[in-house]
């Protein structure tokens, strides 16, 4: 059952989550995987052939917000369907990205974890502009960020 309350990130309720929808079987979707945990999907508006979806069956909006442990399941299922979709879809490379936010790209706010298959000028681009920090920036930064947890 779709929790009945709101994303912390866009305040909508559960049950307009597209995700909670697919997941519940009100909205169609190419399935290629499913347990108790997660549904894998192919993305109905892929970057490319095979491009999928790792979905949590319960609603959680981000990485910020989901357990660590379902967070680890979720990325070792990632890394058996990546060399599982290699083989049958005979791609060279793959970009694993999750989105939380909508500066970092985020469109739905349902955690999830793309699988988008690469080949030898595919046109997809998942680049950013390097900058070039001083030693003493990074040590401040590292300072900032050592012994956090």
């Amino acid at each position: 059952m779709i929790e009945e309350n709101y994303t912390k990130e866009r305040k909508i309720p559960m049950s307009d989550c597209i995700f909670c929808k697919i997941i519940a079987g009100e909205i169609p979707s190419a399935t290629i995987y499913e347990n108790d945990e997660f549904k894998v999907i192919l993305d109905r508006f892929p970057s490319g052939e095979g491009h999928a979806l790792i979905l949590p069956k319960n609603h959680v909006p981000n990485v910020f917000e989901i357990d660590p442990a379902q967070a680890g399941r979720a990325y070792a299922l990632a890394a058996k369907l990546a060399s599982a979709m290699k083989e049958v879809l005979g791609f060279t490379d793959m970009n694993i990205l999750q989105n939380n936010g909508p500066i970092a790209g985020q469109t739905v706010f349902h955690f999830h974890i793309h699988l988008i298959p690469r080949r030898e000028g595919d046109g997809i681009n998942v680049t950013w502009t390097p900058t070039e920090p001083t030693d003493e920036q990074i040590a401040a930064v590292q300072a900032k960020l050592t012994n956090l947890i």
